[in-house]
């Protein structure tokens, strides 16, 4: 049997807690190794790592969660400069999708 907690309850009925850690604009920037304005810049063109709303109004500040920049960022490690050439990636985007098509 599992563990209870002081309520008595067993623990397995309790989601397990995912924390974010939480960067902004400019400690994102950093993490990537660019000026915070191109990734301000990128976010209003739909471009670079995700990001979270702080709001709902248009002015409402941003933040990036530090594993979706390191993950965005890791995606995009290459091996030679020729693995990296619009005809290398529509073959990778290719080989994607076709993997998700066959899962279906």
């Amino acid at each position: 049997m599992g563990q209870r907690l002081a309520s008595g309850e067993p623990t397995y009925f309790h989601a397990r807690t995912v924390t974010m850690h939480l960067l902004n604009n400019a400690q994102a920037a950093s993490l990537l190794g660019i000026a915070p304005n191109t990734l301000k810049f990128w976010r209003h063109r739909g471009r670079g790592p995700t990001f979270v709303k702080l709001g709902d109004s248009p002015q409402a500040g941003v933040a990036y969660d530090e594993a979706d920049v390191i993950a965005w960022r890791d995606a995009r490690k290459f091996g030679s400069t020729s693995a990296y050439s619009p005809a290398a990636q529509t073959n990778v985007k290719a080989d994607i999708r076709r993997t998700a098509d066959l899962r279906r």
